[in-house]
């Protein structure tokens, strides 16, 4: 505050009314209205005048104290308030980009630890390098719906100055709509692109939290429509084509932004775009959203980044609305066909500008470029119309959209890219389903309580009506979890492969291990997992009980065949007369029999083994043959005992094996090993392998002889021939076949034993 006392006292034959009437009178020649509103006060001396002076913020711009005047873009560029920013962006890694931090960690370490120990890693470095980007190649080039918005969305991701000041040789910013305010929102400006003068038109968002508040997140109000209405008007009148970028969620929705009028703004831009004479050219550079997008979008061509989306709604607010759950985004995203390249197919996109591997992020100066070169491209091509051309051209893009004819012949080429009219299967209702599943259930249980057969004919076709329940819900988690390209990619891939090579390709089936673990991991996420959880347990239900029921009728079919094999008369004629032999010789085991007749009853049992394997195989079923449980039980009670002998002696020879390494000159020849080893790095010379494999022999000369030197060679060695005793007494003294064929198909195993039973 400044106050200044004026006293009539002081002006001696100057009546008060001529110094407040004079516009030339004043204190040091000022005259009193410029000093502001006065405040008077009349008292017994005189009159008393005080001039208040308002302090202001003094601006930290736009004009510096020594303006450099040959700046890239003219000395006017000072009067941006778009400035460097004084801290470097942090990076940000999205989810899907994780597996990619993996590489960049060992490619860090193995750095340091060159530096560190003073050894060439420069193979290994090359190699983790070449690894990272074909990791990023693969990942980037295979990027889903959703991944897409997540790019277009990076806080790192330039914006419409940065693009601007990059690819222009001039540029003035304009402010204002002329009705009182001027929206940050979206920014406008004159600039010159080799030469030619454009005027430009984006939505700015922030480059950190700063900055987005000030701009609103990219999203205009009325008075930035407004704003960019103005400076399209003045374009018009001086003919300068308008390059239009689009980065925004969407229009500013509260509620003074309505109170002002939103709607009529964003109507009155597209009314007026559609009219106007110069050549108008829309770059969607983030997000597109909604008519927030569309009021400066209305161009004779749209181009997307290839990372860009383009929406009428977000992915999320879609899957809130139809899924009732922001998790089914993924699935949004790509039922929407946001991306640039689905916009490229429907025509609603006219070109993709490319983006390096990482995203616009990765390198904003290459990214500018293909920017600057895509705008000469396209404004050549607009610039050789006429007036009427133009409007024509800008009218038919729009009135194309959306388009159809009925029985119309389609182009073969766009025939071929047309999908596939899918089979379509009647599907059951939920609750339908369950009714059935109910209804099922009680049928079971009432044939189980009465012995009776379960209603095969039911059974079997809910079975198939839940296998393709189940293969529905499936399909349709894949698409909630965003992975349906990746899946009909990776089964293109599969086709491609020979299946002989098909198992062995490590690539192929690392990408199916890798699927599956995030399909596992992700699944009761998904929106329909309760349903599907539902469905899974039915089928397995049923299924275990047909299989029940299968093995109960197949169990009465093979006894029925095993009892009409040993009524047969010549296997009763033999069996009684080996009996009667038997009953003979009086011996009381199937060890005192002599020879003969121990030949006599392994022959027996061969025929009656080959008769029934026989007629097992006319049931289409793989037959094994095993020994008897007595058997089997005192050979693995054997077996257990020594079991326990080979484990004692191994932790012996570990504990042996970590004494010697532990001594002090097997300790250094080891360590010269490894840095041997170190040193040779992938492809050692002759020297380095020689004497690699030096070493390598002498630590394993040393550590034998410490081992045969002990006590252990001799364990290990009686060890060994109780071990071969066992097996050779064991052999072929129970007439079984000493040889076993085994499948691994279920089958039905035969116990030859005495009374010739069978197991399922």
């Amino acid at each position: 505050m400044a106050s200044i006392t004026y006293s009539p006292a002081a002006f001696t034959g100057t009546s008060a009314s001529d110094l407040l009437g004079s516009s030339s009178n004043g204190m040091s020649g000022i005259p009193l209205e410029t000093l502001g509103t006065p405040r008077s006060a009349v008292s017994k001396r005189g009159v008393t005048v005080v001039a208040k002076l308002r302090k202001v913020k003094k601006h930290e711009y736009p004009w510096p104290a020594d303006p450099d005047p040959n700046v890239k873009g003219g000395v006017l560029s000072h009067l941006s308030h778009f400035k460097p920013l004084k801290e470097k962006q942090k990076p940000v890694t999205l989810d899907f980009e994780k597996p990619l931090v993996n590489f960049e960690k060992k490619m860090i370490d193995v750095r340091r630890m060159a530096n560190e120990t003073g050894l060439d890693f420069s193979d290994q470095i090359i190699l983790l390098e070449n690894k990272y980007q074909q990791a990023l190649k693969d990942l980037y080039t295979h990027l889903t719906p959703i991944q897409r918005v997540n790019i277009a969305r990076h806080p790192n991701r330039p914006t419409f100055l940065d693009h601007v000041f990059s690819i222009t040789d001039k540029f003035v910013e304009l402010h204002g709509d002329r009705s009182g305010y001027d929206d940050p929102a979206i920014v406008t400006g004159i600039g010159t692109i080799d030469g030619r003068r454009y005027m430009f038109i984006g939505q700015q968002k922030g480059r950190n939290t700063k900055e987005n508040i000030q701009r609103n997140f990219g999203m205009p109000t009325p008075h930035g429509y407004r704003k960019a209405l103005r400076m399209m008007y003045y374009a018009d009148h001086h003919g300068f084509p308008i390059v239009t970028f689009i980065d925004t969620p969407g229009a500013y929705a509260d509620l003074k932004s309505e109170e002002l009028g939103q709607g009529e703004a964003i109507a009155h831009n597209l009314r007026t775009m559609f009219g106007l004479k110069v050549p108008i050219v829309s770059i969607v550079i983030g997000e597109g959203g909604s008519g927030g997008a569309l009021a400066i979008g209305c161009a004779n061509k749209l181009l997307m980044l290839e990372n860009a989306v383009f929406y009428v709604a977000s992915p999320e607010a879609c899957a809130a609305i139809l899924w009732k759950t922001a998790k089914a985004s993924p699935k949004a995203a790509e039922k929407l066909r946001i991306t640039a390249p689905e916009l490229c197919r429907l025509e609603i996109c006219d070109g993709i500008i490319p983006e390096p591997l990482g995203g616009a992020h990765a390198n904003p100066a290459w990214t500018s470029q293909q920017i600057k070169a895509t705008i000469n491209e396209s404004m050549d091509e607009l610039t050789a119309m006429n007036t009427e051309e133009l409007l024509h051209h800008r009218n038919h893009k729009f009135r194309k959209l959306g388009g159809f004819q009925e029985n119309a012949q389609l182009d073969p080429k766009k025939k071929v890219n047309m999908k596939k009219k899918e089979d379509t299967v009647r599907r059951t209702s939920n609750v339908e389903l369950e009714g059935e599943v109910e209804k099922l259930k009680q049928q079971i249980l009432k044939a189980k309580e009465s012995s009776s057969k379960p209603p095969e004919m039911a059974l079997k076709d809910m079975i198939e009506k839940l296998k393709i329940e189940v293969d529905h819900e499936y399909s349709e988690a894949i698409k909630a979890m965003g992975l349906k390209d990746r899946l009909e990619m990776l089964k293109e891939e599969v086709s491609k492969v020979n299946s002989r090579d098909q198992l062995t390709d490590p690539v192929i089936r690392n990408k199916i291990e890798k699927l599956k673990d995030e399909f596992g991991q992700n699944l009761s996420a998904a929106p329909n997992y309760s349903i599907l959880k539902y469905k899974l347990d039915m089928l397995k239900e049923f299924s275990k009980a047909k299989s029940l029921s299968d093995a109960a009728t197949l169990k009465q079919e093979v006894n029925k065949k095993f009892n009409e094999v040993m009524s047969r008369p010549d296997i009763n004629e033999k069996l009684e007369a080996i009996k009667a032999e038997v009953q003979n010789s009086g011996s009381a085991s199937f060890a005192d029999l002599d020879q003969g007749l121990k030949d006599k009853v392994i022959n027996m049992k061969k025929e009656i083994e080959s008769e029934m394997i026989s007629a097992l195989k006319s049931f289409g079923l793989d037959v094994v043959v095993v020994k008897s449980n007595a058997k089997l039980l005192s050979e693995r009670a054997s077996l257990s005992i020594f079991k326990s002998k080979v484990d004692n002696l191994n932790e012996e020879i570990s504990k042996k094996i970590e004494n010697v390494a532990s001594s002090f000159e097997l300790k250094n020849m080891i360590e010269l090993l490894k840095l041997e080893i170190a040193r040779a790095g992938r492809k050692p010379d002759t020297e380095s392998k020689s004497k690699i494999e030096a070493l390598q022999k002498h630590i394993k000369q040393n550590l034998s002889e410490a081992i045969i030197s002990s006590e252990l060679k001799e364990k290990h060695e009686e060890l060994k021939a109780k071990i071969s005793e066992m097996v050779q007494s064991s052999a072929g003294t129970d007439g079984n076949l000493p040889k076993e064929t085994k499948h691994e198909e279920p089958g039905v195993e035969i116990n030859l034993d005495s009374n010739h039973s069978f197991a399922q």
